[in-house]
């Protein structure tokens, strides 16, 4: 059995991320957060199948950057608290992503790469929702996995992250 992947049309509307910049000036219609700087291209090869949700395929990293690795982020509280309802637990992971980032002095800017690793099934239609409510414009490259299990039962959701800022002489508060 063959399956036939539909690419999202609205990709489309992101036309910056054919070739982010060139040489040292920024390509004028890239969005706002890649202004800023030359160091991320974030492309999507015509060679190949467009994305099949909001990511890019490629990101070329280049220039002087502190890199950011982070382990997998569980949908869970400061207080330990773990819900129920797995949508609920991706919006905490993502949120415990961001609040490592900051610690880092990194912004969801910074994201080059996110692994999403989820248990069972979780409505495609929230999660993407919830994602690309998270993620706005920006599309890091990104890897969806479902699988058997995480550390413990009660988990759905884990997401690990790569990211990359220019060299600052100043860092977060490194908690």
């Amino acid at each position: 059995m063959s399956f036939r992947y539909a690419a999202l049309s609205t990709y489309t509307e992101f036309p910056a991320y054919a070739e982010v910049s060139t040489g040292n000036v920024p390509n004028a219609s890239a969005p706002d957060y890649l202004r800023w700087s030359t160091m991320k291209a974030f492309r999507n090869p015509s060679q190949i199948a467009a994305p099949l949700a909001a990511y890019s395929h490629q990101a070329e990293i280049t220039g002087s950057v502190r890199w950011l690795v982070l382990s997998g982020q569980v949908g869970m509280t400061p207080a330990g608290e773990l819900p129920d309802d797995p949508i609920e637990q991706f919006g905490l992971a993502l949120e415990n992503v961001a609040a490592n980032l900051a610690a880092a002095g990194m912004r969801p800017e910074d994201l080059v790469k996110l692994t999403i690793y989820l248990v069972g099934e979780i409505d495609l239609h929230r999660r993407r929702q919830r994602l690309s409510a998270w993620l706005n414009d920006l599309r890091p490259c990104m890897t969806v996995l479902t699988v058997a299990g995480l550390a413990t039962p009660d988990l759905r959701v884990e997401i690990e992250a790569i990211a990359c800022a220019e060299e600052t002489s100043t860092i977060g508060s490194q908690q």
